[in-house]
């Protein structure tokens, strides 16, 4: 049982870097914001960097919060797999 909650829980993180991946390029290049799979990573990767960018402002014109996110994520992600080991094995 462990493994496969491993395996769901770092696919589900795996898809969250891409995402945040997704968003940092497409804040580099003229895209419509109005394209289904645009709106997708907007809309998954929003509650992810909104409240960093509450917190951090741009920095010479640079968002540094996808850096603070990933970071982020990783912690989680961290904590879940040791909540999955603490529970899940013997």
């Amino acid at each position: 049982m462990a493994h496969q909650l491993y395996f769901i829980a770092d696919k589900i993180f795996q898809l969250l870097y891409i995402a945040l991946m997704i968003r940092i390029v497409l804040s580099w290049i003229p895209h419509n914001p109005y394209n289904p799979l645009i709106e997708f990573i907007y809309k998954i990767t929003a509650p992810i960097l909104d409240p960093f960018r509450s917190l951090i402002p741009p920095i010479g014109g640079f968002d540094l919060t996808p850096i603070f996110a990933f970071i982020a994520i990783g912690v989680v992600k961290n904590i879940v797999f040791m909540l999955i080991r603490l529970f899940f094995t013997g």
